[in-house]
């Protein structure tokens, strides 16, 4: 049998070390259209805006854009696995949205909230997660949209996550900020997602 001379071996093993070392962390962006940046080009949608930022403040992490438009908490909770391949450092969780649009049960959304954040912990019990929370027009009522607006504090609460109260702060329901279907951010709006969620990277990461 052909054996490897063990010097060579250990070259490969420093080979090897050195390219997990050098190879950047994973930040992944999970969520529905607002993260897949709906109607403006994806280099301006503000998970690219993060990995600018992140690059001019020489930060070594890959950003991964799994924005899906409309995505539920079911369908995100069916397709988490794959992305978690990615094995993530930082993930920031941004669903619900599609959920409460459709008036789908908030009992339904909180449990696919809370087995996606636990999926994320069983891939890497180190990673910081994030919950975007979200809010909805009161078309479906007062208690439904009430209770759909509590959901994320709670949910972050019970799993121990940093939440960002409502990822649009700022930028729902102002016209000059969003697309004309009055959801969507535009560009501009998603430069001040950006400019929050930066705010509460650095609040979370040991940079």
């Amino acid at each position: 049998m052909f054996r490897i001379p063990f010097f060579i071996f250990g070259l490969v093993i420093s080979f090897l070390v050195s390219q997990v070392q050098d190879s950047p962390s994973r930040m992944v962006f999970f969520g529905d259209s607002i993260t897949a940046g709906y109607g403006i080009p994806i280099e301006k949608a503000f998970p690219a805006l993060i990995q600018a930022k992140l690059e001019q403040a020489n930060k070594p992490f890959e950003v991964i854009n799994a924005g899906l438009s409309g995505e539920t908490t079911t369908g995100g909770l069916n397709r988490i696995d794959w992305i978690l391949r990615s094995k993530p450092d930082v993930f920031v969780l941004e669903l619900g949205g599609n959920d409460g649009l459709r008036g789908l049960s908030l009992n339904e959304t909180e449990k696919n909230l809370k087995a996606m954040i636990e999926k994320v912990r069983k891939a890497n019990p180190e990673a910081k997660i994030i919950l975007a929370g979200m809010q909805i027009p009161p078309n479906l009522g007062q208690d439904y949209t009430e209770r759909f607006q509590n959901l994320y504090p709670m949910v972050a609460q019970d799993m121990d996550v940093m939440l960002i109260p409502f990822l649009l702060e700022g930028v729902g329901g102002d016209p000059d900020l969003n697309l004309s279907d009055g959801i969507h951010p535009n560009e501009e709006g998603h430069a001040l997602v950006a400019e929050l969620v930066w705010d509460v990277l650095n609040e979370v990461m040991d940079w």
